[in-house]
């Protein structure tokens, strides 16, 4: 890379997008174009970052003969796929820039929005975030838990993470630096930047649809997505745990003293195994609740100390010779 920090880096992770690369590269020239027309910059005042996170298709290919042919545009290749979060935080590790910013290869993030994130933070933002103002071509189900899991996680939290954003944001290189410092093994990277603080503020835009194909983004990876943010950030379903305890041990210290009182004092006795079954599920079900989450929080403590790299790169390929950060 150039031994001057550029103006500007971005960062794009990438996972089977080979049939969107072409079209992303064409919007990414245009940027660099208004960049150039707007901003001043030139040649070597910005630099574009593809991470190939483990992808099966043929982007790894693409990507490579790109690169190794333009100025300007680096492909850190993983030596596995590792994941969407920690493949944003290669790119990041990686990027010298003044600023950093991030966005998805998919496209559903326009790459001509940086131009306007980068404006925005001459105001005197340290951070600056895009809003969604409308997702297009995302289904009802995805929309609807969205909304509700960042309404939930900002109850949560103690401090402010902006609801209806995802990665797409720029960043000062002091935040960047602070990020890159951080070493987190279960990664939720919008909230670590919102814990981070200095002046952040947003920007709305429309999100489009995908370019090409399906969402990566499983419901099972949803639902680690939001564990992940809400365990990382957030002691409240270890607390919840001791309330389902306290609760159930006071509704079982009345219930005893109503088998107490018929014992003694009615002749009524309670004859079959229907209320110890409701009983015994019931505390049953709080318990297994109650030790599986104290488990999801022991074993994110266990990972984190076992002490590993958070990704291996296998390689950086670009136009001109390099030295790896």
């Amino acid at each position: 890379m150039p031994a001057k920090p550029p103006l500007l880096s971005l960062v794009i992770p990438v996972y089977n997008e080979e049939k969107t690369i072409p079209e992303l590269v064409k919007r990414l020239r245009g940027l660099l174009t208004i960049l150039k027309e707007k901003h001043r910059f030139g040649k070597e005042d910005a630099e574009i970052l593809f991470v190939n996170d483990g992808s099966r298709d043929g982007t790894f290919d693409v990507l490579k003969k790109f690169c190794e042919s333009e100025p300007g545009f680096f492909l850190l290749n993983l030596s596995r796929n590792y994941g969407h979060q920690l493949a944003i935080t290669a790119g990041i590790d990686t990027a010298r820039g003044e600023t950093v910013a991030v966005m998805d290869g998919d496209l559903q993030d326009p790459p001509e929005f940086v131009a306007d994130l980068y404006a925005k933070m001459s105001e005197g933002y340290d951070v600056v975030y895009a809003r969604r103002k409308k997702r297009e071509g995302e289904s009802f189900f995805k929309l609807i838990t969205a909304h509700v899991f960042y309404r939930i996680l900002k109850k949560l939290t103690r401090f402010e993470i902006p609801i209806d954003t995802g990665d797409f944001r720029i960043m000062s290189r002091r935040v960047t630096d602070v990020l890159v410092s951080m070493k987190e093994q279960h990664r939720y990277i919008r909230g670590l930047i919102a814990w981070i603080g200095f002046r952040q503020t947003g920007l709305e835009y429309d999100r489009d649809e995908r370019f090409d194909g399906e969402t990566k983004f499983s419901v099972s990876k949803m639902l680690k997505f939001a564990l992940d943010g809400i365990t990382s950030f957030s002691s409240a379903p270890l607390k919840f745990s001791s309330y389902l305890g306290f609760t159930s041990a006071f509704f079982g210290a009345l219930y005893t003293i109503y088998i107490l009182y018929l014992k003694l004092f009615t002749d009524n006795t309670i004859q079959g195994w229907t209320s110890v079954m409701i009983i015994v599920l019931v505390l049953g079900g709080i318990q297994l609740i109650a030790l599986g989450m104290i488990g999801e929080y022991l074993s994110r403590v266990h990972d984190q100390s076992k002490n590993r790299p958070l990704y291996v790169i296998e390689k950086i390929y670009s136009a001109r010779p390099k030295t790896k950060k």
